[in-house]
């Protein structure tokens, strides 16, 4: 009987040992990898950096490993309100299924391209040409916003403002030509189905190319039409 009961006892030692052993396994695989959170996170910046000029640069941030969550089924990143998915930015990330959570997981988004400083100082009314600009690389989230990295934008345009040499330029900072001024002398024309009409008139007012300008026409009229470069505006009836 002492035998037996040594052996049972031996036994239930043994079947404790290895449930303990399953259920520590268990525990193991129900928590969340954070190098999951992290890539989902990647992931999700990647796709909300989409279409941004140059090379995008993700590090996601550390997360501490005290940290101790269920493992989720569907992460599910999102940006807080008001938050911009470039620079030093925060990606929310919540778990629905099987247990709710919601975590909090910083990142560095770097977008790095050619954008374009000035070669010299330029001054208020200037028109820009290809002397007047030079490309820089570099990291566009640490630049203020709207920053011109395409020379299309700039060339032909005129500066608002002065800028001392080597200034970033920004969209704010240009001014596009106008294509019609006021008391110029314009063409009127006007096509149609097998017909081409002109005129002569003169523009009562500024107007960039695609705006609407009205012009008195040499008959007395004032007509109104669309401004298009070489000083011609364009009269639909």
């Amino acid at each position: 009987m002492h035998i037996t009961l040594r052996r049972l006892s031996v036994t239930l030692s043994l079947i404790a040992i290895f449930s303990g052993s399953g259920l520590a396994s268990a525990s193991t695989h129900g928590k969340q990898d954070p190098l999951l959170v992290q890539e989902a996170v990647v992931h999700f910046l990647r796709t909300q950096s989409a279409g941004l000029p140059g090379q995008v640069e993700i590090t996601p941030g550390a997360m501490d490993a005290r940290i101790n969550l269920p493992a989720c089924a569907a992460l599910e990143p999102a940006l807080p309100s008001g938050s911009r998915p470039w620079g030093n930015t925060t990606v929310i990330v919540n778990c629905t299924v099987p247990h709710p959570w919601t975590i909090y997981v910083r990142a560095t988004v770097k977008v790095i391209a050619d954008y374009l400083v000035s070669a010299k100082p330029l001054m208020q009314g200037q028109t820009l040409t290809a002397a007047d600009v030079t490309t820089r690389r570099g990291d566009l989230t640490q630049l203020p916003p709207g920053i011109v990295t395409d020379v299309n934008q700039a060339f032909g345009r005129t500066m608002a403002g002065s800028i001392p040499f080597g200034s970033p330029l920004r969209q704010d900072m240009l001014r596009a030509q106008a294509a019609v001024m006021a008391n110029q002398n314009v063409k009127l024309v006007s096509h149609g189905r097998g017909f081409s009409v002109s005129a002569e008139g003169k523009a009562l007012g500024n107007a960039l190319e695609g705006q609407l300008v009205q012009v008195r026409s040499a008959s007395g009229p004032v007509i109104s039409g669309i401004a298009r470069p070489g000083a011609v505006v364009e009269v639909s009836y």
